[in-house]
């Protein structure tokens, strides 16, 4: 190939993967609109909305209206420094009010949230739809070795809960347990991905922890990533994605990435099937 040529293809890439920053406003009428997008029943921004409530469309219809049979996305909250968590494992709150309702947003576009057991045990987390307007999703759970007791509030909840373990145990009454292989010593993110379809899901949100986003990452099954980043700096504690390393940045993945104000965080939007090295 001409070298010419070739540093033009790649310079043209790099200008794709830059990142665009738009303010966003999610208005109640964009909101509705997107909610009607999920149920098939609407297609298109309506006339009349300003900028931001444009931006904020482009931001959510991707999830809200996937194309293909299974669309699987993941939202990370962390700050400044990338830190997900300070030192001794405080994680509430890292995000602000506005990356919080983004959350819910994203929960409220999925069919069902998967989170490892880790997140559980830790955070104790109640997964549903609070901030925003909407429907919970349903909750998955990886669970390898049945570690979670019978006892773990999530599964009282109202709504659907599936255990993932490497073998079809017993669970409690209304609790699915889902038998998935595992591949280098964990439960495999593509069998997961396949076994969620076959319950009958098609869009599903990765929401954590980092860890587990990252095994998803690394193993090429997500189709978007959000990066929501909070205005604080901790300093010290767990870092926030964690994926296979590379030697050298041309190595590096580069998604097509479009960024938005959100009132108090800024969201870094990944196409991760438009991405370059």
């Amino acid at each position: 190939m001409n070298t010419a040529i070739a540093f033009q293809d790649n310079d043209e890439a790099r200008a794709r993967a830059e990142p665009r920053f738009q303010g966003a406003h999610v208005s109640d009428s964009v909101w509705r609109q997107l909610l009607l997008l999920r149920q098939s029943k609407g297609k298109r921004p309506l006339t009349g909305w300003s900028t931001e409530e444009h931006a904020a469309w482009e931001l959510y219809a991707p999830l809200a209206g996937p194309v293909a049979p299974l669309f699987v996305f993941a939202q990370i909250g962390q700050s400044l420094d990338g830190r997900i968590a300070t030192e001794s494992g405080d994680a509430q709150n890292i995000s602000g009010r506005d990356g919080l309702k983004h959350l819910h947003r994203c929960r409220a576009l999925a069919d069902v949230v998967v989170v490892g057991v880790n997140t559980v045990l830790a955070d104790d987390p109640r997964l549903t739809v609070r901030l925003v307007e909407g429907e919970s999703p349903a909750r998955a759970i990886i669970d390898p070795h049945g570690r979670l007791p019978d006892d773990c509030p999530l599964f009282a909840a109202d709504g659907r809960t599936i255990v993932l373990r490497r073998s079809d145990t017993g669970r409690p009454s209304g609790v699915e347990s889902v038998a998935v292989p595992s591949r280098a010593g964990r439960l495999d993110p593509q069998a997961i991905i396949e076994a969620l379809g076959k319950c009958g899901f098609r869009t599903i949100l990765i929401e954590g922890g980092a860890t587990t986003i990252g095994h998803f990452l690394d193993a090429g099954v997500l189709d978007r990533l959000h990066v929501s980043i909070a205005p604080l700096l901790i300093g010290a504690g767990p870092a926030g994605l964690k994926t296979s390393p590379v030697q050298t940045l041309t190595e590096a993945r580069r998604p097509e990435t479009r960024v938005y104000g959100l009132g108090t965080d800024i969201i870094f939007d990944c196409d991760l099937n438009r991405a370059t090295c």
